[in-house]
């Protein structure tokens, strides 16, 4: 039997207890006992989770208020971080490497009878968040923590994250993501903290009797939001920070008067269509309805936010015009953009300021992240929907929009067509609210992700709102936190950096940079080599368990895992991996290097050409991976599912880092960052921050390809026509001849045709014929490198040495001081 140990030991020297790891195992067994309610002998794996999770959880919320109680003695000025995702992953290993616990927990698990990646496996993802908005946002509040800012995150809490993603008959199949099944022992649940949000209902205006305009909502309908509380801790700095997530409950838990006559359906429909609000992370908004709930959420997030905000400004009795001074609203995204109008609304319409006094403590209290390239891409409402929904908030948008427009025409006298691209308001057909012009119009800085991302927005995205107020454009490059994305996800090379270089890297990652003078070093290459591979054999023996496929290890692994989009041209991707294909079929000895292309990644469930990419590559990959003519000098494998945890099995084996999205279309990426942190290779377009990428590492050390943004411009301008290099590119024109006649589909012919189509007859639009010949060139010229294992090697260590730039605490660093001006505690 386990026992807890009680006794205090008194004047018989140390106690076993005093020692961390004993006291973590004590800490572990009480909470199996008392917590779960299990005997503490021989609990099972999920129960030992569950109450290692407890235990770190009691140690950071006693961190958490040690940091709240300074945060108030100093009176700091506060960030406030509004983001629609948050992509955390799993927080077991994470907390452990912050708290300094990592070794301390093995041993105590290794006493109950389990390894640390035994009970680490237990953990549920929590799946909030789509991809690389959510994942930024996490590295950021990690980045955050460790730098002792004042600041906070606010989301949703999602009882239904993004998608569980199943390969049925090599089509994506969506399953519900239950992350909450067993329940979260992270968090905590705040019911002294719930703030009413306010849907509907009509706008009744009046004159006071001090002769001011007054407005209030009637007759709307009121559902309740709860904070619920998970942990961010600093880097073993014992600063913790609070990432507050929303929870929908309903005003009343049933209505009374149905329940009374019997009708017990009706007396819950109202507590669940309510509390659908938080149920699952963006809902299908092709049908009215899912547009209606997708802004529902979205000002939900933002009322009970901005709520929250004045409740604790409120505490010190300052006057309003100190609000800006001690605070900064950060919205990651237009998402939360609607949280102008409300704080406009609570000033105005509850505090009675006037619109000037208002709009001048707003207009220095927000700041807008941009991460969008593409300018259908960003986000607009339509006004009927607006006026439907939050009436009162649409109204509070013409103004700022009429008084807007009367300062652009009085600055703009002589171009009077800039009105109509500036408005917030879009007038064709039909009127739509623009939420991007929202954002920049009531923020005081606007900024953009990556040096290239952010000059594109200048010149071309907002380039009117550019002219307007050229000061509040800036450039923050995106960053990945260190701790995740090489401590974590790839233990064994992060040792050996530590033996090499010492442990400093993991909160200063310049640091890296003390690795260069083993570029030359034969011993080191070796050793950097040889766990690479270690990495690569553990992946091939995931792929073997997952997809039934043997993989070889000493091959090239190369990767393409990311959100499914058609701009991130997983097609072309595709397309070279068939022309590989049949260069073996014609001749196995041109295939010098054998490779594994691995692809992963979730396309949105209404998005039909995403999916059937996906579903191309799976037909593509049985035909290559059941030809006996191929055997092991190509594989392609699709791994199901992708998200943060099968990231981490995946990049420290990565050998090349596919980044080859269409040049002027990707406002960043993090996943590039991450690759090349972990010594895998780009290659890529000039897009996003592989440029930056290249000028850090050097150019001699990735491979770069295709089309200039300005380039991909002109193209079009001139008339771009895909079908000439159809016509003109013999291998090519080979490849997506097979694919329109049915080699990859024989019981349905015509089955990938449409997508054929697409590129000759439909235009193209993310330039993969154009590209296809640069980046085929590009990728035999990956392979020649690859043969030459010194150099590959050195490439590999160089990546790395050279990515400290990208750290995620760079970037936070810069926001702090250059937007935020705040300062950590």
């Amino acid at each position: 039997m386990m026992k807890l140990n009680n006794s205090d030991n008194k004047g018989a020297g140390p106690s076993p207890a005093t020692r961390p790891a004993e006291t973590l195992k004590q800490d572990v067994l009480r909470h199996v006992l008392y917590s779960l309610g299990r005997d503490t002998e021989n609990p099972d794996k999920q129960t030992v989770f569950r109450a290692l999770a407890m235990s770190l959880r009691d140690r950071l919320v006693e961190k958490w208020i040690a940091s709240q109680r300074e945060i108030y003695a100093r009176s700091s000025k506060r960030v406030y971080y509004l983001s629609l995702e948050f992509l955390p992953g799993p927080f077991l290993r994470e907390n452990l490497i912050a708290l300094g616990l990592e070794n301390e927990a093995r041993e105590a698990l290794s006493d109950i009878g389990y390894s640390l990646e035994d009970v680490a496996e237990e953990e549920y993802e929590p799946g909030l968040g789509n991809g690389g908005l959510g994942r930024l946002a996490s590295c950021y509040l990690d980045s955050m923590a460790t730098l002792r800012l004042p600041a906070y995150g606010y989301g949703i809490r999602y009882a239904y994250g993004i998608f569980y993603q199943l390969i049925k008959d090599g089509k994506q199949v969506e399953r519900a993501d239950n992350w909450l099944r067993g329940g979260t022992h992270w968090e905590f649940e705040r019911s002294h903290y719930v703030h009413p949000v306010r849907f509907y209902g009509q706008v009744r205006e009046w004159v006071d009797e001090q002769g001011r305009l007054r407005h209030s909502l009637e007759n709307a309908t009121t559902v309740m939001a709860m904070a619920c509380d998970m942990f961010i801790p600093g880097c073993r700095n014992d600063y913790v920070l609070n990432m507050r997530l929303w929870a929908a409950r309903s005003s009343r838990e049933f209505e009374f008067s149905f329940f009374n006559t019997g009708d017990y359906i009706g007396a819950v429909e109202e507590k669940i269509r309510d509390e659908n609000i938080s149920m699952v992370l963006y809902p299908n908004d092709e049908a009215p309805e899912g547009k209606e709930l997708r802004l529902k959420q979205q000002f939900f997030l933002v009322s009970a936010t901005i709520q929250d905000i004045v409740r604790r400004f409120r505490k010190k009795g300052s006057p309003w015009d100190q609000l800006p001074r001690k605070n900064v609203i950060h919205l990651n995204e237009t998402h939360p953009a609607v949280a102008i109008p409300e704080l406009m609304r609570i000033l105005v319409d509850e505090e009675l300021l006037t619109w000037e006094e208002a709009w001048y403590i707003c207009v220095r209290t927000f700041a807008y992240t941009n991460h969008t390239v593409l300018p259908e891409a960003l986000e607009v409402w339509p006004e009927e929907l607006f006026r439907k929904l939050l009436p009162r908030h649409l109204q509070i948008i013409h103004e700022i929009n009429r008084r807007f427009l009367h300062d652009v025409r009085r600055q703009f006298p002589n171009d009077p067509n800039i009105l109509g691209r500036v408005s917030l308001i879009y007038e064709g057909e039909s009127r739509w609210v623009r939420m991007s012009h929202l954002a920049i119009v009531g923020s005081f800085s606007v900024n953009g992700v990556s040096a290239h991302h952010s000059e594109i927005l200048k010149e071309s995205v907002f380039h009117d709102f550019y002219k307007i107020f050229p000061e509040r454009f800036n450039n923050k490059t995106n960053g990945v936190t260190p701790r995740r994305w090489l401590r974590q996800c790839n233990p064994t090379l992060a040792w050996l950096i530590t033996e090499h270089i010492g442990p400093e890297w993991l909160t200063d990652l310049a640091q890296l940079k003390k690795l260069e003078p083993y570029a030359g070093s034969e011993g080191f290459h070796r050793a950097w080599m040889e766990v690479r591979l270690r990495n690569k054999h553990k992946l091939a023996e995931y792929i073997r368990e997952k997809n039934g496929i043997t993989v070889m290890p000493e091959s090239l692994f190369d990767v393409h895992v990311k959100r499914f989009h058609e701009y991130k041209r997983q097609l072309l991707n595709v397309l070279h991996v068939i022309a590989l294909y049949n260069r073996i079929r014609s001749n196995p000895a041109s295939m010098s290097v054998p490779r594994t292309f691995i692809f992963g990644g979730k396309a949105a469930p209404g998005y039909y050409m995403a999916k059937h990419i996906i579903q191309l590559i799976n037909a593509v990959a049985y035909t290559i991976n059941t030809d006996p003519r191929v055997g092991d000098l190509l594989k392609v494998v699709f791994l199901q599912n992708y998200c943060v945890t099968l990231a981490e099995r995946i990049i420290p084996a990565t050998d090349l880092s596919e980044q080859i999205s269409t040049a002027g279309m990707e406002a960043s990426g993090t996943g590039n960052m991450k690759f090349a942190l972990n010594g895998a290779i780009t290659i890529g377009t000039h897009d996003g921050a592989n440029i930056e990428i290249m000028e850090h590492v050097g150019s001699d050390n990735l491979f770069l390809f295709g089309l200039l943004s300005h380039e991909v411009n002109e193209m079009r301008a001139q008339g771009y026509n895909p079908r000439s290099f159809y016509e003109r590119d013999s291998e090519l024109r080979e490849v997506l001849d097979m694919i329109a006649g049915g080699f990859f589909s024989p019981a349905e012919p015509h089955l990938f045709r449409d997508i054929v189509e697409s590129l000759l007859n439909h235009g193209d639009r993310y330039m993969v014929l154009a590209d296809f010949r640069s980046y085929a060139y590009r990728q035999q010229d990956v392979a020649n490198a690859f043969m030459d294992t010194t150099a590959w090697a050195r490439m590999s260590m160089l990546n790395t040495s050279r990515m400290g730039f990208f750290s995620s605490d760079r970037a936070v660093d810069e926001y702090a001081k250059d937007i935020w001006g705040v300062s950590g505690v």
